[in-house]
């Protein structure tokens, strides 16, 4: 389900586009294309003005209000979503010279605390900071342990107590220390304890500072998951107040999407039926009668074939290309597996009836031989000739052991045959499976939002029925949010777009009368 049931209103815009868009009133919009000069104005002729130049500020906002966005809808909708420290590969240039940078860095501290009288400028800037990390620790009202943390790490004092060489270093350090298992989650008490017990007092602050970063990552942890609630509160608002500052820094950000309804409307159009009758001895054409709402299903429908590597996915959908496209080749990888139990079922009836449980098991190894297949180095082929080795060896197995004789060479040669050909294009099983996968979450995305219960599944994927499911209600989260927070501006879409396409495929069916 969405994040937020109180918020279905907000797709309001969408659905009252189906009649506003076949209103007489919305005729000022038929003749501008959405991808026209954004300077144009709506119902006014085609604007002359040069396209409108976006400086590089502008650029910027967009893309730091984009990454705001993303941010936000990310922490919302994962719930596994957190932040870990970065490091480099071992091995990589990156990696090298961080090590050698810092080695020389802890090498200096070294030499300057071993002079004589030690040099204590590059510890002292070191307390500096760690008294900085550990203030931003604190809650606005921790006023005490903020003054206490001043007080005791106060760099003007420690510089003039080591013009005299009286600065405890090692005292700094323990009450570092101290601060720090005061204000570090339970899951670092080790990592603290640990620090007690290093004697080397370069290393020991080479440990602080160590520990110290893995307290601020549990701190912005902590920090995602207390505003997740409010987030997932306010998130439908707060994307659209984002995108629309977007579209108003780079006029062109919808162009993806509106090229995006443009396919499924021309779709539309392409198999709506011509109603051709004759007046005054002129033809005309009615014009289809067009749903937007089915329009956008139909847009939607596309994303699960989408070639994502290639094509550049639309704008209002880029904070979930990730789960679409895992979502995408999970159900491709589904449609193989039903496909390989419809040809076994078929095939060898009685063998697989005989062991009750063949079908979870066979399940199991051939999503296991499948995974990866949506990579340009696997070979489908290869792998559905393994998976019927296996399956006639399983089924020869359990029908010797119940005293029955194994399946013979020509059905286990058919059995491959038929397997090996799901991978060719337009199988006539794999094109069946495919239909009633899409026509299944054609049904899903249609049901009633308040619809508890999950339409039925079609003949053919009952043995993958969970994990479509699973599937089915990922996909129609991502859906339902997305119709939520983009509904007017897919709305505006149509409004401006829904009428030219349907007046230039009129044009063109409409025969001259030259």
């Amino acid at each position: 389900m969405p994040l937020s049931d109180e918020q279905n209103s907000d797709c309001d815009s969408l659905r009252s586009s189906e009649s506003a868009a076949t209103s007489s009133s919305d005729s000022e919009y038929s003749r501008q294309s959405f991808t026209s000069d954004s300077s144009s104005k709506p119902g006014s002729p085609t604007s002359t003005s040069p396209p409108k130049v976006v400086t590089f500020d502008e650029m910027m906002a967009a893309a730091r209000n984009l990454s705001n966005l993303t941010l936000a809808h990310e922490i919302a909708v994962n719930g596994n979503f957190h932040v870990e420290p970065i490091e480099p590969p071992h091995n990589s240039l990156t990696g090298r010279v961080k090590r050698i940078v810092h080695e020389a860095f802890w090498d200096r501290l070294a030499d300057d605390l071993n002079e004589d009288p030690p040099e204590y400028e590059h510890a002292i800037k070191l307390f500096e900071e760690i008294k900085e990390i550990l203030l931003s620790f604190l809650n606005p009202g921790a006023n005490r342990m903020r003054s206490q943390i001043c007080e005791v790490l106060d760099t003007d004092l420690i510089r003039q107590q080591a013009e005299h060489d009286a600065v405890d270093i090692q005292g700094l350090a323990n009450y570092v220390i101290s601060t720090m298992g005061k204000m570090c989650a339970p899951v670092r008490d080790k990592d603290v304890s640990q620090l007690k017990a290093t004697g080397n007092i370069v290393e020991l602050l080479r440990q602080i500072f160590h520990v110290l970063d893995l307290m601020t990552m549990d701190m912005v942890n902590f920090t995602i998951q207390s505003l997740r609630p409010h987030l997932r509160r306010n998130l439908v608002d707060y994307e659209r107040a984002k995108f629309q500052d977007i579209l108003e820094e780079t006029p062109s950000a919808l162009d993806l999407t509106t090229e995006w309804i443009r396919e499924s409307i021309q779709d539309e159009l392409s198999s709506a039926s011509c109603e051709m009758s004759s007046s005054s001895g002129a033809y005309e054409i009615s014009k289809p009668n067009l749903s937007p709402n089915m329009v956008l299903t139909n847009s939607y429908l596309k994303l699960l074939q989408w070639d994502y590597p290639k094509k550049p996915i639309p704008e209002t959908l880029m904070a979930d290309e990730g789960r679409l496209r895992e979502l995408s080749e999970k159900l491709n990888q589904l449609k193989i597996v039903a496909c390989i139990f419809v040809i076994i079922s078929n095939m060898v009836t009685a063998a697989t009836e005989a062991i009750p449980e063949f079908i979870e098991k066979q399940k199991r190894i051939s999503l296991v031989l499948l995974e990866g297949m949506n990579k340009k180095t696997f070979d489908l082929k290869e792998a559905l000739n393994a998976i019927g080795i296996q399956t006639c060896t399983e089924i020869n197995k359990s029908l010797t052991e119940k005293g029955f004789p194994p399946l013979n060479k020509e059905v286990q040669s058919n059995l491959l045959g038929q397997l090996c050909s799901i991978a060719e294009e337009n199988n006539p099983v794999s094109s069946l499976i495919e239909k009633r996968i899409y026509l299944y979450m054609r049904t899903l995305l249609t049901s009633p939002y308040s619809q508890k219960s999950m339409p039925t599944i079609p003949g053919g994927l009952a043995m993958i029925q969970s994990e479509i499911e699973a599937i089915g209600t990922q996909y129609a989260n991502i859906v339902n949010l997305n119709k939520q927070v983009y509904g007017p501006f897919y709305a505006n879409i149509f409004r401006k777009l829904l009428f030219n396409e349907a007046e230039t495929k009129q044009a063109e069916l409409a025969p001259s009368t030259n």
